[in-house]
């Protein structure tokens, strides 16, 4: 099978760790063999790459054409107005990308266009499916439909989306219950939850030289995400005010939010309990994840949070808010523990779990569960279908 993945999610060498989970389904997927791709990853359009825009600069960097891990990446501009992009965006997308995706197909015959995240990306893919004559495959990964379908326009094109497409992915069964309520016949769409690279991922060699090396004393806990408000970094810092001072935290990411929490943990008395690691590449960061003894994640929302396997899977137990796709990840005593999305609920988590933490081998057992391969074998189950019935048509 040749396929086109189309999605403004996808890493580049500007930034390397946007969108990681949907090239790293995409890897698994080629190395199962019997599948081709090339990826279409568009940038919103921006003039400058002085240091001083800061993400906009970083979008001015993207190549227009890179190879990554072998796979064919290109990055078309297309235009993304302020305060009223979010309804012009799927438009904008399908106009700048037509073009390409037509010429692509006379040197690359794709059969089928796998588009990730629902709006505005698989709107725009189902708009390009419908004049390029091919099958749409749109996957659901969060946000894209437990926040985005509040909005009267978005929530009708991703309706019509939802059925133009020829099938339908999410990554956790709850936001398949979202496309139900919105309308969508429940046998089209199906549950393939994100896999852990079990690889990479893994427990380190000798735990406490690394904790040693990464100046770790004491009881660590570690938080991962982008430095935006739904992750919740600030209430994990306010729960470490009422955990006994031997505890300290480590939060990784970059962000917007990172003025607000520097100026958090003084206000807090917490100076030399926080610190504040950064962006840290998937190398760097597999060593915090082994080195910490439980992961919090007090994110408002989730479809299916990739660095609760991660942790999982370097034998480091978690706690995480109890919202969305987080309950299907976080399911057994093993993989740790739920906690309602406040200070008090995640330090009385945390306490319990540092007082009677899981073996970290049987973390890792629990992780083991969670490989690519089932989620592979699903894509190209599904992908077959759908271009076996197109040829019977």
């Amino acid at each position: 099978m040749k396929i086109l993945t189309f999605t403004t999610l996808y890493p580049s060498s500007a930034r390397p760790n946007h969108g990681v989970f949907v090239e790293n389904r995409l890897r698994h997927l080629l190395a199962s063999g019997g599948v081709e791709a090339k990826v279409v990853a568009p940038v919103p359009w921006f003039p400058s790459r002085h240091p001083r825009f800061g993400e906009y600069a970083r979008l001015a960097a993207t190549p227009r054409h890179e190879l990554r891990h072998g796979i064919e990446v290109i990055h078309p501009r297309y235009f993304l107005p302020p305060k009223v992009g979010m309804n012009l965006a799927p438009h904008s997308l399908a106009r700048a990308s037509h073009g390409l995706l037509r010429r692509l197909r006379q040197d690359f015959p794709y059969q089928l266009i796998d588009a990730h995240y629902f709006y505005p990306d698989g709107v725009a893919a189902a708009m390009l499916g419908r004049r390029l004559g091919l099958p749409v495959v749109i996957t659901a990964r969060g946000t894209d439909l437990h926040f985005i379908p509040s909005f009267p326009r978005p929530r009708r094109l991703i309706q019509w989306a939802a059925a133009e497409a020829a099938g339908l992915i999410t990554v956790c069964q709850a936001l398949k219950d979202v496309l139900v309520e919105l309308g969508v016949p429940e046998d089209k769409v199906r549950v393939l939850r994100n896999g852990v690279d079990l690889q990479h991922f893994r427990p380190p060699a000798d735990r406490e030289a690394l904790r040693r090396r990464l100046g770790l004393e004491g009881p660590a806990l570690l938080s991962v995400g982008r430095l935006i408000e739904l992750k919740g970094h600030d209430l994990v810092i306010r729960a470490l005010r009422e955990l006994p001072a031997e505890v300290r935290l480590m939060i990784a990411g970059e962000g917007p939010e990172r003025p607000r929490l520097e100026a958090l943990i003084p206000e807090l008395g917490l100076e030399g309990r926080v610190r504040l690691l950064g962006a840290l590449p998937h190398e760097i960061l597999r060593d915090w994840y082994g080195a910490a003894d439980c992961l919090v994640l007090a994110s408002s929302r989730e479809g299916w949070a990739n660095v609760l396997l991660e942790a999982m899977a370097c034998g480091t137990p978690v706690v995480a808010t109890r919202v969305w796709g987080t309950p299907e990840v976080v399911a057994a005593p093993a993989a740790g523990r739920l906690c309602e999305r406040s200070p008090q609920s995640i330090a009385a988590e945390v306490s319990r779990l540092l007082a009677a933490p899981p073996q970290r081998a049987a973390t890792r057992r629990y992780a083991e569960g969670f490989s690519w391969e089932a989620t592979s074998a699903g894509q190209k189950a599904l992908f077959q279908e759908i271009l076996s019935q197109r040829a019977a048509a």
